[in-house]
């Protein structure tokens, strides 16, 4: 270790005590450097997501915390209710303004998570203006030009975002990327040089599971012994499509079949979604959960889904998948079958892929993976294996750290 702890500066929107998106990878990230040796700061928001409100005991217009070794600067936002188009916008402005107008201190390394893209492109001009010698890092976890265009927000708008996105990409000194066709898709579409773009797996937040009550905690949330529960969780947003899931939900009920479909999270589609399937028997809403009942239900459940909106192929990696491949637990994913999700499920072997926005080829992967135990099993045992040999914290964060390793102490810079 250099005698002299490198200062790593980490600006994202999301961070712990968030538990679902985002939040967790930005806040262990910061940890695990910490713990590696650097001085580690982030400047960030009020805990807000996936609930689109301040919690209890945040929103003051600056908080000042020490989080697992991290100083973490909370900065107050608009948080807008709905979450939606310009208040969507607005709401990553606000974040944007106030990150870069605090105090950064003197870091040898800049770390901007993106999304949220346009409050990173705002604090890359100040990093670009003020700390010019310093290393700039993006770190991308989903793309957000090709997010709108794939969720059908296209027009002048999303070229404008697409512009600004690009501009944020060829100003940094590296792009980290959480797969592999992130780093095709930024290089052919932004021009950004291959050598400059360094892959780092995003992985499980959850600790190992405890032993588990399979029996009781089915009992606690509801589910019948004798029904195969389809558990889908996190943000109930456009992207992940879940009319579809609706949609199964009651075919499920028409044909009498013995399968749940569970919800369990919140977003700005919830509130559609609860309306959309009032009535509907084979259907289950659950709030957000803790990590402990949330690995509860995820080992409780039989099978574990990922669904996103017809047409959405390469804008994101669910980072729910990492956490269902911890369960051991069998996956649906009903999505593009030529897209990421759809690759990452098939590298792992762990479930089935179904066409998005597909409710009868929902229901019928259901019936299968019920059918068929024994398969189920392996597709289980599979998932496991490949979160424990692809997908390691510790093989993350060091790589992460290794790069800035390289780019603080040799001063290897290339924009």
């Amino acid at each position: 270790m250099p005698r002299v702890a490198p200062r790593i500066l980490l600006i994202g929107l999301n961070y712990a005590p968030e538990h679902t998106g985002i939040a967790p990878y930005t806040s262990a990230m910061a940890r695990g450097l910490s713990m590696r040796g650097f001085s580690a700061r982030a400047i960030t928001t009020h805990p807000h997501y996936p609930e689109w409100r301040i919690r209890r005991g945040y929103g003051q217009w600056r908080l000042d915390q020490i989080v697992d070794g991290v100083s973490v600067r909370r900065v107050r936002h608009y948080v807008p209710t709905p979450p939606k188009g310009v208040r969507r916008l607005v709401s990553e402005v606000s974040y944007g303004f106030r990150a870069a107008a605090t105090r950064w201190g003197a870091p040898d390394a800049i770390v901007l998570v993106s999304p949220a893209m346009i409050s990173s492109a705002m604090a890359a001009v100040r990093a670009k203006t003020v700390n010019r010698s310093v290393p700039l890092i993006v770190w991308v976890q989903d793309l957000y030009a090709r997010g709108m265009d794939e969720t059908g927000q296209g027009g002048r708008a999303a070229q404008a975002l697409a512009a600004i996105e690009g501009r944020l990409l060829r100003s940094a000194d590296r792009i980290v990327v959480i797969h592999e066709r992130f780093g095709e898709i930024i290089a052919r579409d932004f021009g950004v040089d291959r050598n400059r773009i360094v892959v780092v797996r995003n992985w499980t937040h959850l600790t190992p599971f405890p032993a588990i009550d399979v029996a009781a905690s089915r009992e606690r949330f509801g589910w019948k012994p004798d029904e195969t529960v389809v558990l889908h969780t996190g943000n109930m947003g456009v992207k992940q499509g879940l009319r579809n899931v609706i949609d199964a939900a009651r075919a499920v009920e028409h044909h009498g079949d013995p399968v749940r479909f569970v919800l369990v999270g919140d977003g700005g589609e919830r509130e559609m979604l609860q309306a959309l399937g009032r009535g509907v028997g084979p259907l289950q809403f659950v709030p957000p959960l803790d990590d402990a009942d949330y690995a509860a239900a995820l080992k409780s459940a039989d099978i574990l889904l990922v669904n996103e909106l017809a047409g959405v192929a390469e804008m994101a990696v669910p980072s729910k998948l990492t956490s269902y491949f911890q369960a051991e637990r069998p996956v649906i994913a009903a999505t593009d079958p030529s897209g990421i999700t759809a690759g990452e499920v098939r590298a792992a072997d762990a479930g089935l892929v179904v066409p998005a926005g597909d409710p009868e080829a929902l229901r019928n992967a259901a019936l299968e993976l019920r059918a068929s135990p024994d398969r189920a099993a392996t597709f289980a045992a599979n998932a496991l294996h490949y979160r424990q040999t692809v997908l390691d914290e510790e093989t993350a964060i060091t790589k992460f750290a290794d790069m800035l390793y390289e780019l603080t102490m040799r001063g290897d810079r290339t924009a």
